[in-house]
Parts: C-alpha cells; structure tokens; sequence
C-alpha cells in the first residue's frame, strides 16, 4: 500500500523491520527508492506505481545494504542509480561467487525465503561528484557521506520539502555508524553526515528514515539531535540513555543488541 506524504511523494512500508521504499512523481513518470523487500511486497509496490497512471523510469539505491539495493522485473528495466562508491562496493560483493550466501547469512529469517536476489545490487554508478539523481521529475539532491556505510547517500527532494535519510534519523533503530569497515574514524563520519542533514533541513518539512516511521520538520530536528547526542555519547565512553533502547516500540526490544555491539565495538576500537 503506498501512502502520500508529500504531494508527488509516496512512501510504502515493509512489514519486516519497517523498511520504507519511496516514489517520486512527476505525474507521469516515477522515480523508486530502495524497493523492499519481498518479491510480493515488491509485486504490489510495482501494482501500486501502476494504478498511479505513473511509468517507472529509474531507481535508486542510497546504500549498498541487501534491504537497500534490491530491485523486480514487475519495476521494470530501467536505470538503477547509487553513488559511485555504493556501486562500486557491490560490485565487489556480487564478484564473489559466495555473495548469495554472504547476503542470505544476514536476512531476517522470517523473510529469507521471500526475499529476490536475481536483480540484487546491479547499480548505475554515478560520476564521483555528481549532487542530483538524473532524470527529468523534480530535483533531488544527493547528500553523500560514509556515516552508516560506504557511498550512503540521503536525498533532498527540494521542490516537495521531502529529506529520504537512508538509514538515519530513525525512531526505532538508534544508529548504526560504520564500524565494520577500515574507516579511521567511524563516529567523526557519523557526526558528519548529521551535519549535512542538518544543514539540509532547512528544506525539508518531511523526514523519511530507511527503517520507521515518516515524521515532520520538529521530527525531523529532534531525530538529529537525538543521533547526535547518541554518537558523542558512544565517542566519549559515557553512559547513553536512549529511548530507542531503555523504552523500544513494541516488537523493538532487539535493538538493544545493536546498540550493546556499538558500544563493543567502539571499546574494541579504542
């Protein structure tokens, strides 16, 4: 089922970890976002953009997470963009011929069954320094940084005031900076993506988390300044209260044990 958030803007949401895709309309053509995730809910999405009257021209995937890089036949063949360094990333991944059971090693089980791997990952990398999606709907700028993962990208649909965050400013999962990775200084990265949102909020009236609910302009700053307040926590070794955590949505509680392998892994790191 899409919802409308914005005019122009639609937003579905899937029942597993409450991924969200995102469609961009000009009234005629539309752009989709991270489609998730199982091949019915995919099905239905693809249903969804029809009955639209909107033809589907291009994707985009902010980050080269599996729930963030998975694609359809019913979407159709088209263009299916990501910054040159989520491109190149899984490019990487699906060289490996071990790279369907590396992704399936990490799907929830209740979907890992249902999940399409066929069109997985096979992105259109964009020039290096490109800051808006090509194509011919409403102008949407790219905000890339390595925050959460290599080549994440948030996106500022300007002329619809609508922030789509990737996998940030979520109300359920506390972050998840990137500390698998051989980057430096992980939470600096964090630290600055929030700054870049930040900076881009000023034209945004709508949030739209990867995993979550949508929220509105105070959402929007209060979701900022509770990452924020989390990551500088984490860096500084001290105690972090976090509603996320202390008081989880019903069916949440898990996210305790992401945040339990933050703090891990930042000790680890120190």
């Amino acid at each position: 089922m899409l919802t409308r958030i914005a005019p122009g803007v639609h937003v579905h949401t899937s029942e597993c970890i409450a991924t969200n895709s995102i469609i961009v309309d000009d009234g005629s053509e539309a752009l989709v976002i991270d489609p998730g995730l199982t091949s019915e809910e995919l099905t239905d999405l693809a249903a969804g953009v029809r009955s639209l009257g909107l033809e589907v021209v291009a994707g985009f995937a902010t980050h080269p997470d599996w729930d963030h890089a998975l694609w359809h036949p019913s979407l159709g063949e088209v263009p299916r963009y990501g910054t040159a360094r989520a491109a190149a990333v899984l490019a990487e991944l699906l060289a490996q011929p071990d790279w369907q059971t590396r992704i399936a090693e990490g799907l929830p089980p209740e979907i890992a069954d249902d999940v399409p791997l066929e069109l997985f990952g096979l992105l259109t990398a964009l020039p290096r320094d490109a800051t808006r999606i090509p194509w011919t709907g409403p102008s949407i700028r790219i905000l890339e940084h390595r925050g959460h993962a290599e080549g994440h990208a948030a996106l500022l649909i300007e002329e619809h005031r609508v922030l789509v965050a990737g996998d940030m400013l979520s109300d359920v999962l506390v972050p998840m900076p990137n500390l698998y990775g051989d980057a430096p200084d992980p939470l600096r990265d964090y630290l600055h993506g929030l700054q870049l949102l930040e900076d881009a909020s000023a034209g945004a009236d709508v949030v739209v988390p990867g995993h979550g609910s949508v929220g509105d302009s105070e959402d929007l700053r209060a979701r900022i300044a509770l990452d924020r307040a989390y990551i500088e926590a984490l860096r500084d070794g001290r105690p972090i209260s976090d509603p996320r955590v202390a008081q989880p949505k019903p069916g949440w509680e898990w996210v305790a044990y992401i945040h339990e392998g933050n703090v891990e892994r930042v000790a680890r790191r120190s």
